[in-house]
């Protein structure tokens, strides 16, 4: 009886990988995986930001102060490096000229016929409308979709964050439609759009898209 040949993929395709450098305005941005050493510059960022992230982010239990205080990273750094190791998400730190700037990670990552997966990030509010998210969105999708072997991206943002909307609309996503009652931020319910790209309309990249487009350089 004849068997069908599967092809044998990596425990964790894609992971754990170092993208870039482009240079934007606000400097050389680079990505690479999390660390336990972040834990300084992610609680002092995340601290400082509360005004900046909050209204954007999940619900979470407990206080923001404990919840990002240098001793609540070690767990979440081993919790995101534990489901890299099962090919289950792709968590990286977003760097700017080297230094901590924010995170980006690929969650959810579904194989099999669907290869799909959700993109989400965060930046300092230091190098908001720098380019910085938008650059890292573009490395980290073109990764997905080559080395890690993706088929579509989905993010999903609330209506009035702008800044988050620029950014995937500039990175080459589209949007989808509207997820009602989606997410529980800042304590409700909230609407979200979604927006999604798939490797096909991807094309050379989106990285080749920014270079083409005078947005990021090569650095």
């Amino acid at each position: 009886m004849a068997t069908l040949a599967y092809p044998v993929e990596s425990r964790h395709p894609g992971w754990p990988a170092r993208l870039g450098p482009l240079r934007v305005p606000a400097g050389v941005v680079g990505v690479r995986p999390v660390l336990l050493r972040d834990a300084g510059e992610w609680s002092r960022v995340r601290l400082r930001d509360r005004e900046h992230l909050e209204q954007w982010e999940p619900t979470g239990l407990g206080p923001w102060s404990d919840r990002n205080a240098f001793w609540s990273w070690p767990s979440q750094w081993a919790a995101l490096r534990g489901l890299a190791r099962r090919g289950q998400c792709l968590p990286f730190t977003i760097t700017v000229d080297g230094k901590f700037a924010g995170q980006i990670t690929v969650g959810n990552v579904i194989r099999a016929a669907l290869r799909s997966a959700w993109i989400g990030y965060w930046v300092s509010s230091e190098i908001v409308r720098g380019g910085v998210a938008t650059a890292a969105v573009a490395l980290v999708t073109d990764h997905a979709f080559q080395s890690a072997g993706l088929h579509r991206l989905e993010a999903t943002v609330r209506p009035e964050n702008n800044a988050s909307l620029r950014v995937l609309t500039k990175a080459g996503y589209r949007q989808e439609g509207l997820f009602e009652r989606y997410l529980d931020v800042a304590g409700s319910w909230r609407d979200h759009l979604c927006f999604a790209v798939t490797k096909e309309e991807t094309g050379d990249g989106l990285v080749s898209r920014l270079l083409a487009s005078g947005r990021a350089d090569l650095a």
